[in-house]
């Protein structure tokens, strides 16, 4: 069984939860006519499905403990998942990071956690939560709209220049 709870100085080493493979296997393509946001979903051939592993984070708790919220979600005492929230300036509660070890996607895991962060976000005051997706990331795309999520931008320009050039990072925002 599945619980989530924040992560405190005594369980810090869970905040370095290391990164796993995904599958790239789709692209959202938000379109923004009229004021509103719309979208599309481009399914890869199967010869051009891959898979990605973000670079390893060193994450040090004392140095983010002051405005950064960390929450694992954890099967038994083994830290499966994190999401890392940054105490907001504006009205919405930024989701700075957030992964699931492969063994555990699909199981829930990624749903109680999402929850754990919008229970965070009320207790601050929040209005909602904010984070971002790559275009590239069907499955994480998927998930947010899947729970509540709306688009509320496109940033195109932030990969120029990279090993990830090409892509672009979708902005999503889920009101609470």
């Amino acid at each position: 069984m599945i619980v989530t709870r924040i992560i405190g100085k005594e369980n810090e080493k869970d905040i370095r939860l290391l990164n796993e493979p995904f599958s790239l296997f789709g692209r959202l393509l938000p379109s923004y006519q009229n004021g509103v946001w719309e979208y599309t979903q481009e399914l890869f051939p199967p010869d051009r499905v891959s898979e990605m592993c973000f670079p390893d984070e060193n994450y040090n708790f004392d140095q983010m403990c002051s405005d950064h919220i960390f929450i694992g979600a954890y099967d038994g005492d083994c830290c499966v998942g994190l999401a890392i929230v940054q105490k907001p300036w504006l009205k919405y509660l930024y989701l700075y990071d957030f992964k699931v070890n492969r063994s555990h996607r699909s199981t829930g895991a990624a749903a109680q956690l999402l929850e754990h962060c919008c229970r965070v976000a009320r207790e601050l005051g929040c209005r909602g939560i904010y984070t971002q997706g790559q275009d590239n990331n069907l499955a994480a795309c998927r998930f947010y709209l899947k729970h509540g999520f709306v688009i509320g931008g496109l940033d195109t320009m932030v990969y120029n220049g990279t090993s990830q050039q090409g892509k672009s990072d979708v902005i999503f925002y889920l009101d609470l």
